[in-house]
């Protein structure tokens, strides 16, 4: 089956470049009203058969895309204190696309439902029990259309069963993500209850002592919620070097910058140490799958990661790397190193026309 795809990204606030997925821009728009005004001139009257939504975060309700209607949207509303700084925005984007095709079936595909299938020993915090059962604390994870999409075309470079396969999938970017996948199911992935849980990113801590904030608040006088602010927009590899591009952090780092070196060996650590550790979970790995705008791009970063792993079977070839070849990893390794662009798009395509038949 073949789609055109119209792609938004929307996010709270301020103006926002579209990009494709493979990171061009495709048009600067003003907010998320002129970019669906944009997109509505771009079909030219042509007919819509569906419209795709990426939701952020489903909760314990959605664990599968669901056709959005009145009630749905009520659940999301009801969400938004899982997901403050993505929820709001999904949501405004769907209301403008139904008042935009209000006759057109409009489907919302969550991050987190490719992580349902975590077990409880995985998605529980060791928090009081009615923190879990009044306020939804657990973990839920994120970027799971993409490790989904990227697990099964691991499977098809390999030409093995996903059911049969045990993979670390690695989406990096300016958020970033590791999943542990098991017979195509999500056992365990590194952002939890939020998306600032986990990995280094662009300018999220990931992991952290939860004292941080308030030793933070009380030191400064600032608010627990402008502590969390930075958390999320000022920290991670913006924090450690005032940047958050590993392009120009690595071209730093090259020229002997102290500050983007540490970026670079914090954010690369961070990966080794959930690789080890989802690899402790799997109990064996068929594979690691390197994604998303960093995993594709930067051999650096993939040829750092696999440097601190090759005692565990990682091996890659720096010839095949440096080209960004699928398959990365060196001949013989007891493990496979992949390099896998994600198409999010894609499979949110997919599985809107899955669930509309």
């Amino acid at each position: 089956m073949k789609y055109q795809l119209i792609g938004l990204e929307t996010e709270a606030g301020g103006r926002r470049e579209a990009e494709s997925s493979t990171g061009g821009v495709i048009a600067e728009v003003a907010d998320r009203h002129a970019a669906f005004e944009r997109i509505a001139r771009a079909l030219d009257g042509r007919r819509v058969d569906a419209i795709g939504h990426r939701v952020v975060h489903g909760g314990d309700v959605f664990s599968a895309p669901v056709l959005i209607d009145d009630g749905v949207l009520d659940v999301l509303r009801a969400l938004v204190p899982l997901a403050p700084l993505h929820n709001p925005a999904n949501i405004d984007g769907i209301e403008i696309a139904r008042r935009v095709w209000p006759d057109d079936p409009q489907v919302a595909v969550f991050d987190t439902a490719f992580h349902a299938t975590l077990p409880p020993h995985a998605y529980r915090y060791a928090v009081p029990d009615d923190w879990y059962r009044e306020h939804g604390v657990r973990r839920y994870g994120f970027h799971g259309t993409s490790h989904a999409y990227v697990a099964r075309r691991a499977a098809d470079v390999l030409d093995r069963s996903l059911d049969d396969l045990a993979l670390i999938t690695a989406h990096l970017g300016n958020g970033a993500s590791m999943a542990a996948i098991q017979g195509g199911r999500s056992i365990d992935t590194s952002m939890g209850l939020s998306p600032l849980e986990g990995l280094v990113m662009g300018t999220r801590s990931g992991d952290i002592d939860p004292t941080v904030a308030a030793h933070v608040a009380a030191a400064s006088g600032r608010s627990a919620n402008d502590v969390i602010d930075d958390l999320n927009e000022a920290s991670g590899l913006r924090g450690l070097c005032a940047d958050s591009d590993m392009r120009r952090i690595i071209e730093r780092r090259g020229a002997g910058d102290r500050d983007a070196a540490l970026a670079f060996d914090v954010f690369v650590y961070r990966i080794r140490k959930y690789v080890g550790a989802y690899l402790a979970v799997l109990g064996r790995c068929d594979a690691l799958v390197f994604t998303g705008g960093i995993g594709e791009h930067s051999p650096d970063v993939r040829a750092a990661v696999c440097a601190g792993v090759e005692h565990l079977g990682f091996a890659i070839d720096d010839a095949r790397n440096r080209r960004s070849d699928v398959v990365a990893s060196a001949d013989g390794a007891e493990r496979a190193v992949l390099v896998v662009p994600t198409d999010e798009e894609h499979s949110i395509a997919e599985q809107t026309a899955a669930l509309l038949g």
